[in-house]
């Protein structure tokens, strides 16, 4: 069974730091590109992060370029998303994702989310 737990999110205030964490499961997390999606109130999802299997150059929504960081430990089975400088404008609900092949087929799975809240 395929399980993506994400961890870490919280209320915080502007500026201020979180990490978030994503632990996987049921699947060859080495072989998978993992990705952070985040969606706020009444707006879609979007992407926010990526990362290929071997933690080669990610990918940032031109939004988080430069405050966020995400990354991966294989031996852990766990990718992360680090979050600095946060604005209220990264509030949001975060979603950690998985893509992978499963035989032939290209499989995509989701977490359940965490909450940031940035606030004063």
């Amino acid at each position: 069974q395929v399980q993506l737990v994400e961890s870490g999110g919280g209320l915080v205030q502007p500026g201020g730091s979180l990490r978030l964490s994503c632990a996987a499961s049921g699947f060859t997390f080495s072989v998978a590109a993992m990705s952070w999606y985040r969606q706020a109130p009444g707006k879609g999802r979007e992407l926010v992060a990526a990362i290929t299997n071997t933690g080669g150059t990610p990918n940032y929504a031109d939004s988080v370029q430069g405050r966020f960081t995400v990354s991966r430990d294989n031996a852990k089975n766990m990718v992360y998303l680090q979050m600095n400088s946060l604005k209220a404008e990264d509030t949001a609900v975060y979603y950690c994702n998985a893509n992978y092949l499963r035989g032939l087929s290209l499989m995509n799975s989701w977490g359940q989310g965490t909450q940031v809240t940035v606030s004063s």
